[in-house]
């Protein structure tokens, strides 16, 4: 029988690992996630330290293993990668990345605190963190606090970001179980859950940022260029003409924006002929053009995934977050060795570094982000109070009609909330959309489509809390409320045993 019960919590743990990823988009039952760490936490409670990291695993492997298979998509689809080998590095990165909820259950246990209803949800963001921020330069897929979007605890998100909003989120599941197990201590641990929810819903209404000038008009153009169409050079006079006609279709507006490398060339190749003619014709109808292409850098062998802004000011925006073995690779010169020996080929580019002056268009200065960016809150930070609003470029064509776009925009969402900003988002086969501050999308274009996306925004001042201080000083304090709170348990424990 006890055999049988250690079973039912392993299934237990897989069974959350499914609820959890079903909070995010595009399914959006943002409620689950608390059921999935309430699940997950109680089959810590009374295990072994190896027994609460394999309900770990287990549960990671079932969230990634239903959250992330667009990589699979992405290699085998797009990148040309043989079915079986893409296959088993789909395997590899599901595997992998479970491994860090798997960590977080096995320190739950070691540490002493799985019973702890303050220690679980703090190493659960802890872990988060490593995951999201440090290791390989981070890969913030499906953090908690993402899932939360719609409810209560977004009025967190401009407050505390990701980081801290999912440490509540974790905390809010730590005491539904300890309310569960400990019932004296039900009253107390009731109270606080409901005053954290509560506190949260009244927090969305707090208005932190302010309008600073007249709506801004915006067009946003999404080209549908299927990525094995791409970069064919007998495909690029077509792409470039697609873009130019649907551009001088929308002359007048304030801003056009292009989604990420739209232009399928190198600046030098297109710059004199094609950019600098558009950019006269931008400044004749008053337009600001927003466009994305790949730069060559000044030294040799250094390349670029940038964005361009034509008009009244030229400028230049070079991608600085870049992704782990797609624009770069790290663990350098083993994973080179291994690509190269699967016959896989990936990006080679350089980071445009974090202190870039920031862009102007339609009279603002606004902080660009390209891609994967979007998924790193303090990457939005540079530039405020005096950026006024957000652009976000992307090519998610990459990933097909998977879960990955509708992903991808729920963690857009975020920035726009953590930043107080309107964004505004373009991407070459979709989602492309407008998020406004409060991190609602309020109007979208249909994937897969060739069209234009209208909207008018309206250039934000002041700064939110979070924009004050960012991810590092939240997960500070929750570190060093962790160290605290394992070190008088510690004293508590020494003090009961000591002779």
């Amino acid at each position: 029988m006890r055999f049988i019960n250690r079973v039912h919590r392993d299934l237990f743990a897989l069974l959350a690992g499914i609820f959890y990823t079903l909070a995010f988009a595009p399914v959006d039952f943002g409620i689950l996630a608390l059921v999935a760490l309430v699940l997950l936490f109680a089959s810590w409670r009374c295990a072994s330290p190896m027994r609460a990291a394999l309900r770990g695993y287990l549960f990671g492997l079932a969230s990634f293993g239903l959250g992330i298979p667009w990589v699979y998509v992405s290699l085998h689809h797009y990148g040309f990668v043989p079915p079986l080998q893409a296959a088993g590095i789909t395997a590899l990165c599901i595997g992998f990345f479970a491994l860090f909820p798997g960590l977080a259950g096995w320190l739950a246990v070691k540490s002493g605190g799985n019973k702890d209803w303050m220690l679980v949800p703090l190493l659960w963001v802890l872990v988060e963190y490593v995951r999201g921020a440090v290791f390989l330069n981070g890969f913030p897929w499906l953090l908690a606090a993402y899932s939360q979007l719609q409810t209560p605890l977004s009025g967190y998100i401009p407050l505390l970001g990701a980081y801290g909003t999912g440490f509540l989120l974790a905390l809010t599941a730590s005491l539904a179980v300890h309310f569960l197990c400990s019932p004296p201590a039900r009253v107390m641990v009731a109270g606080l859950a409901t005053a954290i929810g509560l506190l949260g819903w009244g927090l969305q209404s707090v208005q932190w940022t302010q309008p600073v000038g007249e709506p801004i008009s915006a067009v946003m153009i999404q080209g549908n260029i299927s990525q094995d169409q791409k970069w064919l050079p007998e495909k690029r006079l077509e792409t470039l003409r697609l873009y130019k006609e649907m551009t001088e279709q929308n002359w007048g507006v304030d801003v056009i924006i292009w989604p990420e490398t739209a232009i399928p060339a190198y600046l030098s190749q297109v710059d004199e002929h094609f950019l600098q003619p558009l950019r006269a014709l931008a400044l004749q109808h008053g337009t600001d053009l927003v466009v994305s292409l790949p730069v060559e850098g000044e030294i040799e062998d250094h390349l670029y995934n940038a964005v361009l802004t034509l008009g009244q000011t030229r400028g230049l925006y070079k991608k600085n977050h870049l992704l782990p073995f797609g624009e770069y690779m790290p663990l350098q010169p083993f994973s080179g060795w291994v690509l190269k020996n699967l016959h896989i080929a990936m990006g080679d580019f350089t980071p445009g570094g974090d202190r870039q002056p920031l862009l102007q268009a339609g009279g603002h200065a606004f902080i660009a982000s390209i891609c994967y960016e979007a998924a790193f809150g303090d990457a939005a930070l540079h530039g405020l109070p005096a950026a006024a609003y957000l652009i976000n470029v992307t090519n998610d064509a990459w990933f097909g009609d998977s879960w990955q776009p509708h992903q991808h925009l729920q963690i857009a969402s975020m920035r726009a909330l953590e930043t107080g900003r309107y964004m505004l988002r373009s991407t070459n086969t979709g989602i492309t959309a407008v998020i406004d501050p409060h991190g609602r999308v309020v109007a979208s274009a249909p994937a897969f489509t060739t069209t234009t996306l209208k909207a008018e925004i309206t250039p934000m001042g002041g700064m939110t809390p979070y924009a004050h201080w960012g991810d590092r000083p939240v997960v500070a304090v929750l570190l060093g409320i962790f160290l605290g709170v394992l070190g008088r348990s510690r004293y508590v424990l020494w003090r009961a045993h000591r002779p």
